[in-house]
């Protein structure tokens, strides 16, 4: 096996993870528009291999070359499964989902992996990722906590364009999702809008957080083993309009027909150049312990996107280089949370910075 096949590298992450992989590794550009891969191929020195439908893929995939096999294509409840399983034996694969559906999709692959001796990371971004690694340094080498509650706060800067498939679909299948968290071990629902939190950050500022049913909140109870787990975002909405429309909204696109709909006409609305909230993206891990004690512990990276490239790029080189265990699992599960260090991002534990 040989090369890494980026699957959606016209993209903004595909362009921006293609650009850092290219100089040390055979890269193969995998997408529909022959004339824009090759465009963005030509600069690299990277090979194309144009597809005409996402549909095609798997297939390519299956009677392809690849060392690792990245897919940026969403909705990846649909294609991560589709596409880690199409990888030959010895073929791994990364993915970006943060969709609650889209990670527990891929985790539940973990033995046809290990049949097949492939590593299957699902999650190598800021989502997932940030949250996860916090989780980790809390909780690896000690008894599981009695509850578990991570926060994520990226802060992107929105580049002009298409809002993409990939980040449509994120938002339309959360919403469907409506709410979830981890009660007494059980994935339950929970309402919409609801485990809001004012934070106070660790540089002093303030951010409001509400629960999202996503990848982060199944990675945070792997890596816990607590009973109650929460996970919450910045992005998710927590007004009272939203608890009030929300659950509205979950029903209509829990239709089938009216949520394939909506993904790509979200994914064809045009993003501004818009400066980010805040300068800093932050993830926080708060854990109680069964006596009652409280920690906490924090993240800080700079843009998110940048973070989730970095961590994405890293990912996939370790998994070029051979270095994951074959099996199914989120990224820090496989190297680690210093696997977000190694991205770009520091922790901040009671009050130190390490």
């Amino acid at each position: 096996m040989s090369g890494i096949w980026i699957v959606g590298a016209t993209g903004r992450t595909g362009r921006a993870l293609a650009a850092r992989l290219a100089g040390d590794h055979e890269v193969v550009l995998v997408g529909r528009d022959a004339t824009r891969l090759q465009a963005l191929a030509d600069p690299l020195g990277a090979r194309v291999r144009a597809i005409g439908s996402i549909d095609r893929v798997p297939a390519a995939v299956r009677g392809g070359d690849a060392a690792v096999v990245v897919n940026l294509v969403g909705p990846y409840p649909t294609t991560g499964p589709r596409l880690a399983s199409a990888c030959p034996p010895g073929t791994h694969y990364v993915d970006l989902a943060n969709e609650l559906d889209g990670v527990r999709g891929l985790l539940a692959t973990h033995d046809e992996a290990v049949a097949t001796r492939r590593t299957v990371v699902t999650g190598a971004g800021f989502g997932v990722l940030a949250t996860e690694s916090v989780a980790r340094r809390l909780c690896t080498g000690r008894p599981a906590p009695a509850a578990i509650r991570v926060d994520g706060l990226p802060s992107v800067r929105s580049e002009p364009g298409p809002v993409g498939e990939a980040l449509a679909a994120t938002v339309v299948e959360g919403m469907a999702a409506g709410g979830r968290r981890y009660d007494g071990g059980r994935l339950v629902p929970a309402p919409p809008a609801s485990d809001v939190e004012d934070l106070v950050l660790p540089d002093g500022t303030t951010a409001r957080t509400a629960g999202m049913p996503s990848g982060e909140l199944e990675a945070a109870y792997r890596a816990s083993g607590a009973p109650r787990v929460v996970a919450a975002s910045a992005l998710a909405p927590s007004g009272p309009a939203a608890r009030v429309l929300l659950p509205a909204v979950a029903t209509v696109l829990g239709v089938p027909l009216v949520r394939r709909a909506a993904i790509p006409a979200l994914a064809r609305l045009r993003l501004p150049d818009r400066p980010p909230a805040r300068d800093v993206s932050w993830a926080r891990a708060r854990v109680r312990e069964v006596d009652g004690t409280v920690r906490t512990a924090w993240l800080r990276a700079g843009d998110a996107m940048d973070f989730t490239i970095a961590a994405a790029a890293e990912v996939t080189e370790r998994l070029a280089r051979g270095e994951g265990e074959p099996g199914a699992c989120t990224p820090a599960a496989a190297f680690g949370p210093e696997l977000a260090t190694a991205a770009g991002a520091r922790f901040v534990l009671d009050d130190e910075t390490v």
